[in-house]
């Protein structure tokens, strides 16, 4: 479950693991050519009370190669001196435990966090240097912006981290319009797997954090549902608010309003008839069922399925 700006940053190679090798490129990166792309177990603790997590960790499958590579994601928010020491060391532990080479990839919103991860890590002293890392990184500065709808909606997975890369950039609300016309386009998979536009939709939600891009990205996909719980999307917001409201007041029109607020925000036309049979109800069991339902139905008529 996505629940963070910190997560859909890096998780979102979790949805869509082919977007490394759609999006490296994009950076200057190689990216060789794969079999596969497996996510990984992310704790790399050896003595449990030093507890050391990776945020992501995969597996790519490399024909002609045996093993392939072990790739690490780390979302980074802020420079940060002490992830230095994290990082060779899930970089040394992943090397001794998979047998395989590893690299890390660091994925950045800001470019001053950007830069500073860039940099090569060194560690040893003047007279001899004992390592050296060399971070990959993905962030502001590194990517290209997405702007143009037809070049989002041929990529949506590129075009979504474009823009969660791109989030505090004063550029944003193009970024996010251009984003938006491929999200609410069927085509719009293409390059994405089987990923689903609407979970696209809650990724960059979630993924811009709270601020006037996310309130710009809710007004744009306000009609879609929800499927992180715990995320805060708009219309979660409504179905949470509705069911409380229902509880506390005991009374059939509180689950009655939320039913109609919650098909409004998705967009869902709601007729003269289906608004008054609901308004008109006081079988609260009924109500609830009609509530669940306004959250998937693709018409208000289909909240009376089955009855």
């Amino acid at each position: 479950m996505v629940s963070s700006p910190h997560e859909a940053l890096h998780r979102i190679f979790r949805v869509d693991p082919g977007l490394f090798a759609r999006l490296l490129p994009r950076a200057g990166i190689g990216f060789p050519e794969h079999t596969a792309i497996e996510p990984l177990d992310t704790d790399l603790t050896e003595i449990r009370p030093l507890e050391r997590r990776v945020d992501s960790v995969f597996r790519v499958r490399v024909p002609g190669e045996e093993g392939g590579f072990v790739l690490a994601v780390e979302s980074q928010g802020k420079p940060d001196p002490d992830k230095h020491k994290s990082w060779t060391y899930y970089l040394a532990h992943m090397y001794a435990k998979y047998r395989l080479p590893p690299f890390l990839l660091v994925v950045c919103k800001d470019k001053a966090t950007a830069a500073w991860a860039s940099e090569p890590i060194r560690v040893g002293r003047g007279f001899h240097t004992s390592m050296v890392v060399f971070p990959l990184v993905l962030g502001p500065g590194i990517l290209p912006v997405i702007t143009e709808p037809d070049e989002a909606a041929r990529d949506l997975g590129v075009a979504v981290f474009s823009a969660l890369a791109y989030a505090t950039d004063p550029g944003l609300t193009a970024i996010l319009d251009a984003l938006a016309s491929g999200v609410a386009d069927d085509a719009g998979k293409t390059g994405s797997g089987d990923v689903d536009r609407v979970d696209w939709a809650e990724i960059v939600e979630i993924g811009l954090g709270k601020g006037p891009g996310r309130d710009y990205w809710r007004n744009l996909m306000a009609t879609y549902t929800p499927n992180f719980p715990g995320s805060n999307s708009i219309v979660e917001e409504s179905w949470l608010e509705g069911r409380a409201k229902g509880q506390s007041e005991g009374k059939a029109e509180g689950k009655a309003e939320a039913i109609l607020r919650v098909l409004k925000v998705r967009g869902i036309e709601i007729s003269g008839s289906v608004r008054e049979r609901v308004t008109e109800c006081t079988d609260l069991d009924a109500l609830g069922t009609w509530l669940d339902r306004s959250l998937s139905v693709a018409r208000a008529e289909e909240l009376f399925a089955e009855e």
